[in-house]
């Protein structure tokens, strides 16, 4: 038997979220494919798993929370470079590998876009060098032997 609602109280209503999966064409250009909420209100937000591609071309795959890039992903520039890792909130953050169209290639943390902390480093001749980035500086790397 339903509970009875006291003089002046009003029900609550829940807002229900719909998911759904399929094709979105932003009006720049960009394409969504992949998982979506829609809230009843017919707002749209990518959430799940779904690949955007831009009108220029830059290719983002994996996942999305509250419409934005936050999880495992790849993405891809038209430069030939690509970043594979982690991402919080549209930046690369947390473990990852950027390889850049020249062959060299970062692999350890990142911090808002940048190259923070612990990670490796391999040049366009194949050395690798180790230590602690910091952005764009890199003091006191050591240079890893192959034998």
């Amino acid at each position: 038997m339903p509970a009875k609602t006291k003089k002046g109280e009003k029900e609550k209503e829940e807002s229900k979220i719909t998911i759904l999966c399929g094709v979105y064409i932003f009006p720049n250009g960009d394409k969504y494919e992949g998982d979506y909420l829609q809230s009843t209100d017919g707002a749209l937000e990518r959430s799940g798993n779904g690949a955007h591609t831009t009108a220029e071309g830059i290719c983002y795959e994996g996942q999305w929370v509250n419409d934005k890039m936050t999880g495992e992903g790849v993405v891809r520039f038209p430069s030939g470079s690509m970043y594979e890792g982690e991402f919080v909130n549209n930046q690369f953050h947390g473990k990852g590998r950027y390889t850049w169209p020249n062959g060299a290639v970062y692999e350890g943390m990142f911090n808002e876009n940048k190259m923070e902390g612990e990670g490796e480093f391999m040049d366009t001749e194949r050395q690798v060098w180790v230590g602690a980035f910091r952005y764009k500086a890199a003091p006191g790397l050591k240079f890893k032997l192959a034998m």
